[in-house]
């Protein structure tokens, strides 16, 4: 049996929590950690993730998710988007803060798992936007052991706007995209920008791929709309430990929606949880 653990809060670095699911069983020795993180406009609770953690916890591992502490949601209604203006301040560097958090968190003593965590086996994954945050804190961070991206991008500075359009962005100092879905106009001040040129070597996805010696698995959908198949390419010709699984005809979140009502997950969902599996216990 499944158990869950949800909303743990963990205090952040700038001023807000960072809520935090852990799926485990009790059978069992000591499980593999597995930590994932959500991509842009996502969340811990987005589509069929509980039920992909489920799964990750019945295969013997010990599951962990989260919300960025800016992605817009809160501790108390973590799905969706109620805090905008925290969304509109988000930035990659916050993010990475983020993960540094949970990872300080799982390794230190007070990890109320810790009896059952095989730290020697922790595993980081990522989606989309998520799965460019793990490769350059996998490439910062010793800790990690193994690497897993779902449908990531190789390139931060590509998914900016350009020449009038990012003028634009910095003379208003605010832009918008709306999420069609919820249909919200989501803002992302221009500090976003700044930050990432701020920043800019660190968050060169090339150069913390081009440094990781662990191994690292590569997923893609081949018909992925949102985040193109040369990215996962990219980073497999990056990556020199790395295998590429692609998924023929598979989207970018892998036939999943939101709200996901059924209670199993798709056949590609199920194909990523069982390649994954045998990935980290190999």
């Amino acid at each position: 049996m499944v158990k869950k653990e949800k909303n743990i809060s963990l205090k952040g670095l700038h001023g807000r929590p960072v809520p935090t699911d852990v799926f485990y069983t009790e059978e069992g020795g000591n499980k593999p950690v597995l930590l994932f993180c959500h991509g842009y406009k996502g969340f811990k609770d987005w589509g069929a993730w509980n039920i992909m953690g489920e799964e990750f916890a019945k295969n013997g591992f010990l599951f962990i998710k989260f919300n960025f502490a800016f992605n817009g949601g809160t501790l108390d209604e973590p799905i969706d988007f109620p805090d905008l203006d925290a969304f509109g301040e988000n930035t990659y560097t916050k993010e990475l803060d983020d993960l540094e958090v949970l990872i300080n968190w799982i390794c230190s003593e007070d990890f109320p798992f810790i009896e059952i965590a095989d730290l020697s086996r922790f595993t980081l994954m990522g989606h989309s936007r998520g799965g460019g945050v793990v490769v350059v804190k996998a490439g910062e961070d010793e800790r990690i052991q193994k690497l897993i991206t779902l449908s990531a991008v190789s390139d931060f500075g590509d998914r900016f706007p350009q020449g009038q359009e990012l003028e634009a962005w910095r003379q208003k100092g605010i832009a918008y995209i709306e999420n069609s879905r919820t249909k919200q106009q989501m803002p992302h001040l221009f500090d976003f920008y700044e930050d990432f040129k701020a920043n800019e070597e660190r968050l060169t996805i090339s150069r913390s791929a081009k440094k990781l010696q662990i191994p690292t698995l590569i997923i893609h959908g081949t018909a992925d709309p949102t985040v193109e198949l040369e990215n996962a390419h990219d980073l497999h010709d990056w990556i020199k430990n790395s295998e590429l699984f692609l998924l023929e005809g598979s989207d970018h979140v892998f036939e999943v929606s939101h709200p996901w009502e059924k209670e199993e997950l798709p056949p590609s969902m199920e194909k990523i949880v069982q390649k994954a599996s045998e990935f980290i216990k190999g």
